[in-house]
């Protein structure tokens, strides 16, 4: 197959079955990644756990320090002055049962985080056919059901992202653009894998981190050498 010539410059760039430092992998990232949009940057995390099992299923949330770079717009599910504060804290979208009548009549979906006070899932489990195959589905683990609603909002509003399995053991997470620079980047990256590799099952064997590749929106994956964010927490493990 013949190949275009920005695709060839940038798999010089990346090479074949070479592994980055992390910090190596962003340089490289960023010279790959010649759109004319702001890419997304995205890492691609293989864990060496099987998800079909309760106490394997990775699951959590961190507040990345230099944000997303994307404007997340958030619902509250919440009532009284949980939904008042909410409002203050900058959510996009306050209610409780009229939105819920909105998702399930209207197929409404303007949002991309759902926040949820507890006492409001009695309801809100009535949108799991729905929610749960986007992702939206709000959950404790994420900080998604939440019993102060302006905090959550606040969190998600500042950079916090969910990090999950999906049913092939890999981990799919959106860590800023390609406009941040190498140095914001790998501070989000680091976070991230921290995160990561503090969730890690007590009876867990073999080696945690399979396999990272980080990439932008149009350029390669670049695989990256993860090996010191195992070790650093191997004592708690």
């Amino acid at each position: 197959m013949k190949r275009g010539k920005r695709y060839v410059e940038c798999a010089k760039l990346v090479g074949k079955d070479k592994i980055f430092l992390p910090e190596e992998a962003f340089e490289v990232c960023i010279k790959t990644a010649t759109a004319k949009f702001d890419e997304t940057v995205e890492v691609h995390l293989r864990l060496g756990v099987d998800s079909r099992h309760a106490d394997q299923q990775i699951r959590g949330a961190v507040i990345l320090p230099n944000g997303t770079g994307k404007k997340v717009k958030v619902l509250v599910l919440a009532r009284g002055d949980q939904a008042k504060a909410a409002e203050e804290a900058g959510a996009d979208f306050v209610g409780a049962e009229e939105f819920i009548a909105r998702i399930q009549n209207e197929n409404w979906m303007d949002f991309n985080v759902i926040v949820a006070t507890p006492d409001m899932m009695g309801v809100v489990s009535s949108l799991g056919k729905i929610l749960g195959p986007k992702g939206l589905m709000p959950t404790p683990k994420a900080g998604t059901v939440a019993v102060d609603a302006a905090k959550a909002v606040t969190e998600v509003k500042a950079g916090k992202i969910e990090y999950k399995l999906d049913k092939t053991n890999i981990m799919h997470c959106s860590i800023g653009k390609i406009s941040f620079g190498k140095e914001k980047l790998e501070e989000n990256f680091t976070v991230l894998m921290q995160a990561v590799a503090k969730a890690k099952p007590n009876n867990q064997k073999g080696s945690y981190f399979k396999s990272c590749v980080i990439g932008s929106t149009m350029g390669p994956g670049i695989s990256v050498n993860v090996s010191k964010f195992a070790t650093a927490f191997s004592e708690s493990w």
